[in-house]
């Protein structure tokens, strides 16, 4: 089911009365700025479902990204824009993005490894909040999975049926929502391209080989 969470979805204001609007409208590409406490970055589409996704044929959807450390937990607000409204989305950070740094296909890509539910997405702003920078990850003792970053951030279309004209075999639905039948990955984040960490890594160790996350 495609919850609603009314309290997720805002406009948020920064310090000093910066609207986020006009934060978002500094961002440019892939990641702009990055320090301890805050990063902005831009997610990248599936190309073959762009159609599926855009208001404006010709013109490509955008999602833009700040991710904020908190005290006790991080926020982090996608604007969507150019997207078809009522289109229904659900988000997770996962460990493995199908895309190399600079957009050309990962060609190691076999899966997106650990993958975590986060929230639902709908275009205009949302807002949620949880662990997300240099922390996140998962692990499970019972089939020996280490604990495992997920420092990347994408989302598959809830509907398998609005990606159905971009050639989604609506039969074979992917696991990336509530009912574990989902559509194909609209948007994902790309890796850095001198750590090849996720965005959600701003802390990096190039100390190691391959970069670390400093936690």
């Amino acid at each position: 089911m495609f919850r609603k969470f009314p309290s997720l979805i805002a406009f948020r204001v920064f310090a000093g009365g910066l609207l986020l609007v006009f934060g978002f409208s500094e961002l440019a590409t892939a990641q702009l700025s990055s320090n301890s406490d805050q990063t902005s970055f831009e997610l990248f589409p599936n190309k073959q479902f762009i159609n599926c996704m855009a208001a404006t044929p010709g013109v490509t959807p955008r999602v833009q990204a700040i991710v904020k450390r908190g005290n006790l937990n991080d926020s982090l607000t996608l604007r969507l824009t150019n997207f078809k409204p009522g289109l229904q989305f659900d988000l997770f950070t996962v460990e493995n993005s199908p895309q190399q740094a600079f957009g050309t296909p990962n060609p190691n890509f076999k899966n997106f490894g650990l993958a975590w539910y986060q929230s639902d997405v709908e275009p205009g702003l949302v807002t949620i909040k949880t662990i997300l920078l240099d922390q996140i990850f998962g692990f499970d003792p019972q089939v020996n999975l280490p604990p495992t970053n997920t420092f990347h951030i994408g989302f598959w279309f809830n509907n398998p049926k609005d990606a159905a004209a971009c050639g989604f075999d609506v039969s074979k639905p992917t696991p990336f929502n509530g009912e574990h039948k989902a559509g194909p990955l609209g948007f994902i984040s790309r890796p850095n391209s001198l750590t090849n960490l996720g965005p959600l890594c701003i802390k990096p160790n190039t100390s190691t080989n391959p970069p670390t996350c400093n936690p």
